[in-house]
């Protein structure tokens, strides 16, 4: 059985930093094209950033291209969200999501739906 565990988040000021982590088991993490998305209340989930299977390519919503970073670590089946620079319209709750789609292409990857496994979501809330 696939789990993603989310830690990471709360609360922080305007311009402050945060790092999410999302760590997977029951199956090959390494297969996985990895994302985050965020929704905000009373707004459709949105994407965020997405990272390739190797962590070799990356990609990210224009809104949050500059300021955050995806990473991965396979040999701890971990993914990362660096959050810099964070504005309050970055208040939302954010999900991290695994695809096992070989291809990685930014229509592919941005689209919630590609995504078979889903972490729990984290509060993220920025203040202004």
């Amino acid at each position: 059985q696939v789990q993603l565990v989310q830690s990471g988040g709360g609360l922080v000021q305007t311009g402050g930093s945060l790092r999410l982590s999302c760590a997977a088991s029951g199956r090959t993490f390494s297969n996985w094209n990895m994302g985050w998305f965020r929704q905000a209340p009373g707004k459709e989930r949105e994407f965020v950033a997405a990272i390739a299977r190797s962590g070799g390519n990356t990609y990210y919503a224009d809104s949050v291209k500059g300021r955050f970073i995806i990473s991965r670590d396979n040999a701890k089946n971990t993914a990362y969200l660096q959050m810099n620079t964070l504005k309050p319209e970055d208040t939302a709750v954010y999900y991290c999501a695994g695809n096992t789609r070989v291809i990685f292409f930014g229509k592919v990857v941005s689209t919630a739906a590609e995504y078979v496994y889903w972490g729990q979501g984290t509060q993220v809330t920025v203040s202004s």
